[in-house]
């Protein structure tokens, strides 16, 4: 995409955080109501399809100008990225991995926006250990039978397919699971349970159960050369979640760091801003500092999946760094508000509860350091 255009996408998505998101965010996000009417205005974006193809529909975006869409609109609201995030995830398997049936079936519909989508690994059991799953799909002739449980599905229950890591034999697999979309559930697919959460809200997180669900043998991604294929997929498809999660762990902070700046120069003590207090100074060269960094890793990861490199430790060491930068700053937003953050009247609140997801999700920092410490290991032999 050529720069020009990306800089006037980026700008229009900017106004529409800074006239229609930042402003109502407390109408949704303190009750923990879904947005419609902003996830709507996302679809009409075509931000659905962000990053499919253009031969499929899709804006056909490169991971750089996703990252730049991410970053804005986690500055708005945090929960407003993650609707996107496992929608994508989704979609990057199908278009990765899928058969061409696969493709033409799905993709079309979820670059528009008709077909919501959702990523589906975690169990209530196996936490970072993503590998030990219990969920297990069976062959029974033509069909898949599914049994087991699924934790932290965001988009649960609006999407209409499900991308489902599963056991099948010794292996893992990955199934695109298409069900009605909605709290009823699907035959043997239901929403067992609405999780509630200290930050991410307004955004549907839920448990998923299935009880002896039947899919057709043709859902297995990749058709039957997938088979024990899903986890392998699942880790590449996840390198674009780690540079989603760090993008928002940059949106994040600069929220955090724009709050702390504006309040600083209003709040007046001893007679002057607490701007002009050095200590506050300090910290504010300290929080733009943190922040910088942060975003030239994101773009530096971003940049290496589009030239085609391998890039999951630098995506790892982006979402390191940007997730506890997130945290870090949104409590030195808190400080510098003084009692003023520990109100809901200061974004400042929200944003403190919002950081700590990206320290765990999509892998949490420790794991991010086992990641990069692997690699470092590996490229010294």
């Amino acid at each position: 995409m050529e720069a020009e255009v990306t800089d006037v996408m980026i700008d229009t998505i900017a106004r529409f955080v800074d006239d229609d998101v930042i402003p109502h965010v407390n109408e949704f996000e303190l009750d923990d109501t879904y947005p419609d009417a902003m996830v709507d205005q996302l679809q009409a974006f075509g931000l659905f399809g962000a990053t499919i193809p253009e031969e499929h529909g899709g804006l056909g975006l490169d991971v750089s100008t996703y990252a730049r869409v991410v970053e804005e609109l986690s500055r708005g609201w945090m929960s407003l990225s993650g609707v996107l995030n496992s929608h994508l995830i989704a979609a990057q398997l199908i278009g990765q991995f899928g058969t061409e049936g696969q493709q033409q079936k799905l993709l079309p519909r979820m670059a528009s926006g008709e077909l919501r989508g959702c990523f589906s690994l975690s169990e209530p059991d196996s936490g970072s250990d993503a590998a030990a799953l219990r969920c297990r799909a069976t062959r029974d002739g033509d069909e898949w039978i599914i049994n087991g449980t699924k934790m932290w599905v965001t988009n649960g229950e609006r999407a209409g397919v499900v991308a489902l890591l599963a056991k099948t034999g010794d292996g893992i697999s990955c199934f695109m699971v298409e069900k009605a979309p909605g709290p009823e559930g699907d035959g043997g697919i239901s929403i067992s349970r609405h999780i509630d959460k200290l930050g991410y809200r307004g955004l549907e997180t839920v448990e998923m159960s299935y009880v002896d669900h039947r899919i057709p043998g043709a859902a297995l991604l990749g058709g039957d050369e997938g088979d024990g294929q899903g986890f392998r997929w699942a880790l590449s498809a996840l390198e674009l979640g780690r540079i989603n999660v760090a993008a928002r762990g940059v949106g994040v902070a600069q929220a955090a760091f724009d709050a702390a700046l504006k309040y600083s120069k209003e709040r007046k003590t001893f007679g002057k801003p607490i701007a002009q207090h050095q200590a506050i100074g300090f910290k504010l060269a300290e929080m733009a500092t943190k922040l910088h960094a942060a975003r030239l890793m994101v773009r530096d990861a971003a940049a290496r999946v589009d030239a085609g490199q391998r890039a999951d430790m630098h995506a790892g060491m982006a979402k390191l760094f940007a997730s506890e930068t997130a945290s870090e700053l949104a409590l030195d937003a808190m400080r510098i508000h003084g009692g003023n953050g520990f109100t809901t009247e200061y974004l400042v609140e929200r944003l403190y509860r919002d950081a700590p997801l990206m320290i765990i999700g999509e892998g949490t920092s420790e794991i991010q350091k086992l990641v990069i410490a692997r690699h470092l290991l590996a490229e010294e032999r």
